[in-house]
């Protein structure tokens, strides 16, 4: 069985901010999806945030298919070619904004999350820095596939407080790391495999804060179509006061029937 997937996305500066920070970005051509909240004040967050989208499609567009991929500093086992390489683009993302910082003293010490997707037929892996999330729908179910890289998250990892206590915190904004912050930075990266009308949503801290999971998956499931759930998550975040800059993206996973397939590699074939 193939699989194609479907994508829509939106973001929202929120019912606070004066200015949108986050930033995302797709290609289809590649398989790569990126959802990112900057950070930094002065718009530094929204520079650093569309480097970093910038960065990682201009690196599947132009470089990943022509060049040793050898640059990065990832030695984690048991993951795949396709994840170490959605890791050094996380990685060369990350020194482009250090040096933009570098160049522009305006823009020192800005930095941004990263979640990104990574799909390659029925297979597709998962990157990211800070406290942006990635979830799985499926069956009914949601499922959280990232770990915040938070301070709360470790505080809940310790014992120290409970999920529920987490949620209250008023350190949920501080995060253990995040693009731009230092060099090399560690993405968390991991490997699955889609079946059919599995959904992906990667979404920064401006939903998922917002909403809980399950009202997400509520969202997600009663909407019509991919950008009338987006549309539905956007308001539901806000409607639940929208302090911060809110974006998502899903994708939506589903079977090529076998004409499609057919007509698919006879495109390949002929060059397209």
């Amino acid at each position: 069985m193939s699989l194609a997937f479907d994508v829509a996305a939106k973001t929202d500066v929120g019912c606070v901010r004066v200015s949108n920070e986050d930033n995302f970005g797709y290609d289809l051509d590649h398989g790569i999806f990126i959802v990112c909240d900057g950070m930094g004040g002065q718009a530094a967050g929204e520079v650093a945030s569309k480097i970093a989208v910038d960065s990682l499609l201009k690196y599947f567009r132009e470089v990943a298919q022509n060049k040793a991929r050898t640059n990065a500093n990832i030695t984690l086992e048991d993951i795949s070619e396709r994840a170490r390489v959605l890791g050094e683009a996380i990685q060369l993302a990350n020194t482009a904004i250090r040096e933009a910082a570098c160049r522009d003293e305006a823009q020192a010490g800005m930095g941004t999350t990263v979640v990104c997707v990574l799909v390659d037929q029925n297979f597709f892996s998962v990157g990211h820095v800070g406290d942006s999330r990635v979830y799985l729908i499926r069956g009914g179910a949601i499922q959280q596939l990232t770990q915040d890289h938070s301070l709360v998250t470790q505080q809940v990892g310790l014992g120290f407080i409970s999920a529920e206590q987490a949620k209250k915190s008023r350190l949920q904004n501080v995060i253990t790391q995040a693009l731009g912050s230092e060099d090399p930075v560690e993405p968390d990266l991991d490997d699955m495999m889609a079946v059919s009308d599995d959904v992906l949503v990667l979404a920064s801290d401006g939903l998922t804060r917002a909403l809980s999971d399950q009202e997400i998956l509520a969202a997600v499931t009663a909407a019509t179509g991919l950008q009338h759930a987006c549309d539905d998550l956007i308001q539901s975040a806000k409607d639940a006061g929208g302090e911060d800059n809110i974006t998502c993206m899903l994708i939506r996973f589903v079977e090529l029937q076998w004409y499609e397939t057919c007509l698919r590699r006879f495109r390949i074939g002929r060059g397209r």
